[in-house]
């Protein structure tokens, strides 16, 4: 039987049954304060970024937190204001139960901009509440593609494989993730659930 993961570390897991009430189940909360244009363009600096990446391979958890939260203000902030609002106004429709229209609101966020990483995270978180792991399984794959730092969209894909019963591209995704967050519990859990599976 595939593996449905009660929780998730990025975020909660409703084990795809659309509760919007729990949703995201990767990613951050909504909605994220915005920069100003000068810290926007330091928010964008490849050597702050890198600087990040390696806090988050601190053993102390809070400066590992810290990095997680600014990592994740960047790619729901890589559009400005307006895609952020567009993203938030896709979190209001799902919370409201609205899912095709949020469905139809990211797909023409994607169409119009698509660059845009978090946009297609956030279709295929969708996508996985709906039990579509196929499709979202795309969207994180498109993710990242364009962000291939999204340790969000790399433990998703990991709970894709999981879910269609693909435990050993499972692992990969969650062996992944875990070279971008190595103190992730919840990824080295589900590598030994996926591990236990193949055997």
């Amino acid at each position: 039987m595939p593996l449905i993961v009660a929780e998730s570390q990025q975020g909660l897991h409703n084990g795809g049954r659309g509760d919007a009430k729990q949703f995201p189940l990767w990613g951050n909360r909504f909605p994220i304060a915005f920069r100003s244009p000068q810290q926007e363009y330091e928010f964008m600096d490849e050597v702050w970024i890198n600087s990040l990446l390696q806090d988050l391979k601190n053993s102390d958890e809070q400066v590992r937190q810290q990095a997680t939260q600014e990592l994740w203000q960047l790619w729901f902030q890589q559009k400005g204001v307006y895609g952020l609002e567009l993203l938030g106004r896709s979190q209001a429709l799902i919370e409201a139960g609205l899912m095709q229209q949020a469905e139809a609101l990211l797909t023409n966020i994607i169409e119009a901009q698509p660059d845009f990483a978090e946009a297609w995270n956030r279709r295929a978180v969708l996508y996985y509440v709906q039990r579509q792991y196929r499709k979202s399984l795309g969207d994180c794959r498109q993710t990242v593609e364009l962000n291939p730092i999204h340790f969000g969209a790399l433990h998703g894909m990991g709970l894709c494989y999981a879910a269609l019963g693909e435990y050993s591209e499972a692992i990969w995704a969650f062996r992944k993730a875990l070279e971008i967050q190595p103190y992730s519990l919840e990824n080295q859990k589900l590598i030994l659930e996926c591990t236990a599976r193949l055997s």
